[in-house]
């Protein structure tokens, strides 16, 4: 995949994910978070209601830590294309498979050292900082 190509849909990928990024936070989550869901006094509320507002909560936190985490990785591929290094592995140097990149832009490794990325995480950290 040519560079010009793999920013624009690199730029296509981070917009889509700000729009859900601000969807999510729009729907509460930012305004929310302290707020008491309506009630006039915890003490009437039923446990399960803030059981499920509760859990509501956290699936819109884990979700945005996602949402972030996968923006971050567009950031870092849009710089490694600015360096000259988008389509090389971090791990092992080699050329990405052009397959490979156009289901996943903002991929960092080859096919094979993904699998191992997985299996070992220490891979993904030791060279997420680069």
């Amino acid at each position: 995949m040519d560079s010009t190509e793999a920013r624009n849909r690199l730029e296509q990928e981070r917009t889509r994910l700000t729009t859900v990024r601000e969807g999510v936070a729009e729907g509460g989550i930012s305004d929310e978070m302290n707020d008491d869901g309506g009630e006039l006094s915890n003490y009437d509320q039923h446990p399960a209601d803030a059981g499920t507002e509760t859990s509501g909560k956290t699936q819109d936190l884990m979700m945005l830590n996602q949402i972030e985490a996968e923006l971050a990785d567009v950031e870092r591929a849009l710089a490694r294309i600015d360096d000259g290094t988008y389509g090389i592995c971090e791990a092992c140097g080699k050329p990405i498979g052009d397959a490979r990149l156009e289901a996943m832009p903002a991929t960092r490794f080859c096919v094979e050292d993904q699998a191992t990325a997985e299996t070992e995480p220490s891979l993904g950290e030791l060279t997420e900082d680069a």
